[in-house]
Parts: C-alpha cells; sequence; structure tokens
C-alpha cells in the first residue's frame, strides 16, 4: 500500500547484501551453536558495522563538500538547507488522526474519511449565507450624494492647494 521511504542515504545495495548476510549468519548459528558458527557470526556483524560506518563517512564527507561549493559558488538557499538537514536531523511523520469522537484513526482510509469530513463541514455552510441574505434590509445610500455646490467648493480647494505647492 505505502512505499517505504529511505531516510538514510548512504544506505544501498551494498549495505542490503551486508544485512542479508548478518541474517543467513544468524539463521546457521542457530541451527547449528556450534563455535565456528558464533565466531562467523561475529565476523560478518563486525563487517557489516565496518562497512556500514565507511558508507555513513563517505555520504558525511559528500554533504560536506556539497556545502563547501555551495559556500564558493555563493548558493546560500542551498546552503542553508543543507545546514538545517544537519541541525534537525530525521524526523519521522506520523499517520495518525484524532476523529470526532476523539479515537485515534491510523487506518489510511479512515484517515481519508475523517479528512473529508472535516473539510465538508468547514467549506460547505448553507446557512451562514441565508444569515447574511437577511442581514441586507435595503439598498439605499448610506452617505446622501453631494450637492453641485459642494462639488465646486472642493474643485476650487483643490485649485487653492495646486497653486501653493508650486
Amino acid at each position: 500500500m505505502y512505499e517505504l521511504k529511505q531516510h538514510k542515504t548512504w544506505f544501498d545495495e551494498e549495505c542490503s547484501g551486508f544485512l542479508e548476510q548478518k541474517k543467513q549468519a544468524k539463521v546457521r548459528w542457530l541451527q547449528d551453536s556450534s563455535q565456528r558458527k558464533v565466531d562467523n557470526l561475529k565476523s560478518v556483524r563486525r563487517e557489516a558495522s565496518r562497512q556500514f560506518r565507511k558508507k555513513m563517512e563517505e555520504n558525511l564527507k559528500a554533504k560536506i563538500d556539497e556545502l563547501e561549493t555551495n559556500i564558493k559558488i555563493d548558493n546560500i538557499r542551498d546552503l542553508y538547507r543543507g545546514i538545517n538537514d544537519f541541525t534537525k536531523g530525521y524526523q519521522p511523520r506520523y499517520n495518525i488522526v484524532k476523529d470526532e469522537k476523539g479515537d485515534l484513526v491510523t487506518d489510511c482510509h479512515s484517515i481519508l474519511a475523517v479528512w473529508m469530513n472535516h473539510f465538508s463541514q468547514l467549506l460547505n455552510v448553507y446557512v451562514l449565507n441565508v444569515v447574511r441574505q437577511r442581514e441586507i434590509h435595503t439598498a439605499e445610500r448610506l452617505v446622501p450624494e453631494p450637492s453641485a455646490f459642494e462639488v465646486e467648493m472642493a474643485i476650487e480647494k483643490l485649485k487653492k492647494k495646486v497653486l501653493i505647492k508650486f
């Protein structure tokens, strides 16, 4: 249903191979717990951990090099984004929503139903439109129209102000 996101950029097919080797060594050890199988499991774990650390260090070095090139070419936006990635780190997202009763909902279809219900109640408001139409009683003007004399006086004042400023 969901495709899992890969949060560790350094983890690749080679790392998956080391994980698979660890699993196989553990299965062999569980089937036969001889000292030779224990030593094999320890050495496979040690090698996998060594390779994982190497990959993480290479990834960190690549990120630092990228930040340095952003500094050199004055790409400030990507520089600050990269720095924020370092400072914030990984922050998991939770797919949990509370329904109208206050219960937690984790199923994706139920979550969609909760959001659909929420926004339909929020955006489909019919009662307020009826109330707003009833509040408008008349189309009469609140301010009376100016008389011809008032318009002439306003124009005269504008002419005087323009002459004074120049």
